[in-house]
């Protein structure tokens, strides 16, 4: 939209938060909350549309007398960059909970879908995963080594090797929302069959609990990264078809800026998956037992802690402030 279109549809709102911010006592808390993250939305719009603008310098100028009154009695220190990890990606993460919700419900869907169809037709393993791959498995099973595939290779090839291949997964399922969110759902689907027919196969061969044993020393992080994307790219999908106020093409360029943000993390977890899938997983049968049980437990109190608890108190600092 044009500039002035922006300035006439938000400026009672602003003009009214900002003899709100003068005497700062009398407003809610809950209140300032809400104006402060309408305000960072309406300041990241106007530095994407507006660059260099008197509107952005407005808005960057509330936004700092805001974040100085919710956060008065702390001092930030360092870079853009710590903030934004600490304080504008959360908030991100935040508001995208109901599209990892969606998420996952489809990824459990997929993952079930893909189990029953393995148990019930045996050729449907060898469609989803081929037969090469069955037939290396199959092999290494019958040598005593049935997650032998993760030592084929040599541990720093192998992990440059994975993280390409499954940061080019991620993104695919990301970009896959330019298709709408069914086109993310879509990408997200195929990723569950695949898992839920990995898995069946290794309980059809009794080897589901030294599987799952093994590939959740990775899988944890990996797993909920493809979650977590599928989230994004459907979020990113939902601003093109209900853009609100905005024009389709605003909101559309507007939720591909959050999807890129949720994306950042996610990246960084596939990285981390990557190496303890080649330096670690393979070897599963001879590292203790516990560093094993650790790295999952640490794994997944990463995903709870900053994808979602962490979001949920920056977010409520803002209520209860």
């Amino acid at each position: 939209m044009k500039e002035i279109t922006f300035i006439n549809r938000n400026k009672t709102r602003w003009e009214t938060f900002e003899q709100q911010l003068r005497k700062p006592t009398q407003v809610r808390p809950d209140s300032l909350a809400d104006q402060f993250i309408q305000l960072t939305d309406d300041l990241a719009y106007a530095r994407t549309f507006y660059p260099g603008s008197h509107t952005l310098a407005y808005l960057n100028s509330l936004s700092q007398k805001t974040h100085q009154e919710v956060y008065r009695n702390k001092r930030e220190k360092g870079s853009r960059l710590p903030r934004f990890f600490k304080i504008e990606l959360p908030l991100v993460l935040h508001s995208a909970r109901p599209y990892f919700l969606i998420s996952l419900l489809i990824f459990i869907a997929a993952w079930t879908l893909g189990v029953v169809s393995a148990l019930d037709d045996a050729g449907f393993v060898r469609a989803i995963l081929g037969d090469s791959y069955v037939n290396m498995t199959l092999d290494n099973i019958e040598r005593g080594d049935p997650m032998a595939v993760y030592g084929q290779m040599g541990e720093l090839p192998m992990s440059f090797y994975i993280i390409f291949n499954n940061v080019n997964v991620s993104w695919n399922v990301f970009l896959y929302g330019f298709l709408t969110p069914l086109g993310a759902a879509y990408g997200l689907f195929q990723n569950g069959v695949m898992v839920g027919a990995f898995q069946a196969f290794f309980y059809q061969k009794n080897l589901l609990a030294v599987s799952t044993y093994a590939i959740m020393i990775h899988g944890t992080l990996e797993l909920s990264a493809i979650v977590l994307a599928g989230g994004a790219g459907i979020m990113l999908g939902r601003y093109m078809l209900f853009p609100g106020t905005y024009p389709r093409k605003d909101a559309f360029i507007y939720g591909t800026l959050k999807g890129v943000k949720v994306m950042l993390p996610v990246t960084l977890l596939f990285f981390t998956a990557g190496i303890l899938e080649s330096f670690v997983t393979r070897h599963y049968n001879s590292i203790n037992h516990w560093l094993n049980i650790l790295i999952i437990a640490a794994s997944l109190l990463i995903i709870i802690g900053y994808f979602f608890v962490y979001p949920s108190i920056v977010y409520s600092k803002f209520k209860n402030k």
